[in-house]
């Protein structure tokens, strides 16, 4: 079976972000960077969403999750002096980072199996249903 992949970086975006912290005070700075950005980048930042951040106590890296209506709302990121400067911390720190960009890639079904109808991505609000036309009352007499 061979998946169907329709890319539409229109049609929203996550972003993963690791932080190799090495250290459980750097895991713990990295926590309070984010908890200070998001107030920021909630409010100037087009077409952000939302951030989930996941902490890997273990091998102490923190992973930031954030969702994103379209690739330009990423690129708006660069218009928060805030985060532009905090995103320059974690390297003066020896805090080592990757970053990834992932793309809408369709509708579930039609990824998986290969079949089903074209559907929007879950990260934009779906198109109103048209009601159905008011059909003409019968006029029949028994």
């Amino acid at each position: 079976m061979t998946p169907i992949l329709e890319l539409d970086p229109a049609k929203g975006q996550v972003v993963v972000t690791r932080f190799n912290c090495g250290s459980l005070p750097k895991v713990l700075l990295i926590l309070v960077l984010h908890v200070r950005m998001k107030r920021h980048v909630r409010r100037a930042a087009k077409g952000y969403l939302g951030i989930k951040v996941l902490v890997d106590w273990r091998q102490r890296a923190v992973l930031s999750i954030s969702l994103w209506q379209d690739l330009d709302s990423v690129y708006s990121m660069g218009g928060i002096p805030r985060h532009v400067g905090a995103a320059r911390t974690p390297g003066r720190l020896g805090i080592t980072t990757t970053c990834g960009v992932f793309c809408y890639a369709g509708e579930w079904t039609r990824v998986m199996f290969g079949g089903g109808t074209r559907a929007a991505s879950p990260l934009h609000k779906p198109a109103p249903v048209p009601e159905p036309e008011p059909q003409p009352a019968s006029t029949s007499t028994v």
